[in-house]
């Protein structure tokens, strides 16, 4: 017996709606859930993260599975932002070494941006309004899909400080393309995860005069930054078409 147009209608609507509501329940669970579980159950867990020393105590003491951690900290410090990141980064550079820790830092960077993305492209705009708020959300947008999306991008993670969460989820939303996205996020992150890798390193060596040295390199670095961000901004914006063609 053949469905009529008016019940495949009714059967649309209600699995539309089963569909939102499986969707917010994925957020919650995500977004919510996970981190308040994890700091209520495992506040533990957070502390570990708290210092430099616990972190290297942690490392050293899950020597072998070590790598996987780190990496898996870094996707969580992306994906819910729970977890203290300051001293990872040191950390890894003491435990790894500069280029090592780069890579590992790289790969949880990466893994962590392509989660955000999807999940935010997935669960929709009405899920992340529920979390972040509805303006911030536009405001965002506004940025993420402007002719300045990749400069703009780039500056977000460059700079120490500004919030980078709402811009990993809101890209998911955006029409930037992943590629592009991953591109100049993850180049945007790096001069701070070398530095921080850096100062980790000579930390491990005895080289405290160095890491001040780098410290203060990259306070310069900045600053510069900062005073030829007109000339910067250009030369990324020619970077811009060959990025979103990619």
């Amino acid at each position: 017996m053949a469905i009529s147009t008016e019940k495949k209608n009714k059967l649309r609507k209600y699995f539309k709606i089963f569909g939102a509501v499986l969707k917010f329940a994925l957020l919650l669970v995500i977004l919510i859930g996970l981190p308040l579980y994890i700091y209520f159950a495992h506040h533990e867990w957070i502390q570990m993260f708290s210092n430099m020393e616990n972190v290297e105590a942690l490392f050293k003491e899950y020597k072998a599975q070590s790598v996987f951690i780190y990496i898996g900290s870094q996707i969580l410090q992306i994906v819910i932002c729970i977890i203290p990141g300051q001293w990872l980064q040191f950390a890894a550079g003491y435990m790894y070494g500069f280029w090592l820790g780069y890579l590992y830092s790289l790969i949880g960077a990466f893994l962590g941006s392509v989660l955000t993305y999807y999940i935010a492209k997935i669960l929709g705009h009405d899920a992340m309004h529920l979390i972040f708020g509805e303006e911030k959300i536009k405001s965002m947008l506004e940025t993420l899909n402007s002719k300045k999306a990749v400069v703009l991008v780039f500056l977000i993670f460059l700079i120490p400080g500004v919030p980078k969460d709402l811009c990993n989820y809101v890209a998911g939303l955006s029409e930037m393309k992943l590629k592009p996205f991953l591109i100049v996020s993850l180049i945007g992150r790096s001069p701070g995860m070398m530095g921080s890798l850096l100062i980790g390193r000579q930390i491990y060596t005895g080289g405290y005069v160095s890491a001040a040295v780098i410290a203060a390199v990259a306070v310069v670095l900045f600053v510069l930054g900062l005073i030829f961000r007109k000339k910067i901004t250009v030369f990324l914006d020619k970077c811009y078409e060959r990025l979103m063609n990619m």
